[in-house]
């Protein structure tokens, strides 16, 4: 996974956040939802990235690549 890729969802989590917060802070639901809503997108582009970055490891293992 490309570094630009790692912070593109840093930011999607933290925009999540702050959305969470500006939405608890005016008591708009929808936002407050929206935030929770990134933050769960930015864990999942994560997860999803840390699975790639494993069969990429196994597979140069297994093919010597890395040598």
């Amino acid at each position: 996974m490309s570094g630009s890729d790692r912070l593109d969802n840093a930011a999607e989590d933290a925009k999540g956040k702050m959305k969470e917060g500006a939405g608890k802070a005016t008591d708009d639901e929808q936002l407050e939802a929206e935030g929770k809503w990134d933050q769960t997108k930015a864990d999942a582009k994560d997860k999803v990235e840390d699975a790639k970055d494993a069969v990429a490891e196994k597979y140069n293992e297994a093919t010597d690549r890395d040598k």
